[in-house]
């Protein structure tokens, strides 16, 4: 298992992470398998979608904003608990296969840690499953 160490920016950002993913893939020697990638965090998540256009991710996180705004009626009375909704709807995890020694992202995908409750040192769990 591996271990990305990110430090976000701002409160609520898409961190594109495919690259560090995909370097943990091809120093793994795997050539098929699947890769785990989860975060321990219940404020932040971790999804796969387009970046080939930053527009996609900030139009995800503002319209989650819309969607589950900060409020200060909540009864979790840390101020965050719109960070920890928003966690749960996009999910703590993926999984993307590894076929020929790469992820087997589609042409426009990348995988994304979303932040929710930033700025903030994150870390993000790295594991490559080789198949026999």
């Amino acid at each position: 298992m591996d271990i990305i160490n990110i430090k976000t920016s701002s409160r609520c950002e898409m961190v594109d992470i495919t690259s560090l993913v995909e370097k943990i893939v091809r120093e793994s020697g795997a050539d098929n398998g699947v890769c785990v990638i989860y975060s321990p965090h219940t404020t932040a998540a971790v999804t796969i979608n387009e970046r080939a256009d930053p527009d996609v991710a900030s139009d995800m996180t503002r319209h989650l904003s819309d969607l589950i705004p900060q409020l200060k009626s909540f009864a979790h009375c840390e101020g965050n608990s719109d960070a920890h909704l928003k966690t749960s709807l996009i999910g703590a995890s993926e999984i993307v296969i590894i076929e020929n020694s790469r992820l087997a992202l589609g042409t426009w995908q990348g995988i994304f840690l979303c932040e929710f409750d930033g700025p903030r040192n994150r870390k993000i769990y790295v594991s490559v499953q080789k198949s026999s």
